[in-house]
């Protein structure tokens, strides 16, 4: 009987060491991962919330222009003289000038 009672002991010290081994490498994730992804996430919220008439763009296919309107949804780019294309907001990937030349 002595030996089932040093045999349960040791199972609960192997859960809890389980257990602090789970923590450390949910915590590993956390910061490596998921916190970084979260802040690239709010700081392009941020930089579409903020486009404004005459800033230079890109957009997440490839396409440079400025833009010539916007609104809630929709960014109108001009591409080239008198070629405006009209894309989502969210399509947009960086601004490569903010407020280039206001007309």
């Amino acid at each position: 009987m002595g030996g089932a009672g040093q045999g349960g002991a040791g199972a609960q010290g192997g859960d809890m060491h389980f257990i602090i081994v789970m923590a450390a490498i949910f915590a590993i994730f956390y910061f490596l991962l998921i916190r970084p992804q979260q802040k690239k996430q709010k700081e392009v919220k941020a930089m579409i919330s903020n486009l404004g008439h005459g800033d230079a763009v890109v957009t997440s296919g490839g396409l440079h222009g400025k833009i010539t309107g916007i609104t809630d949804q929709i960014v109108t780019l001009e591409v080239c003289d008198k070629v405006r294309v009209k894309v989502s907001r969210g399509n947009i990937a960086a601004v490569t000038q903010k407020g280039a030349a206001k007309e």
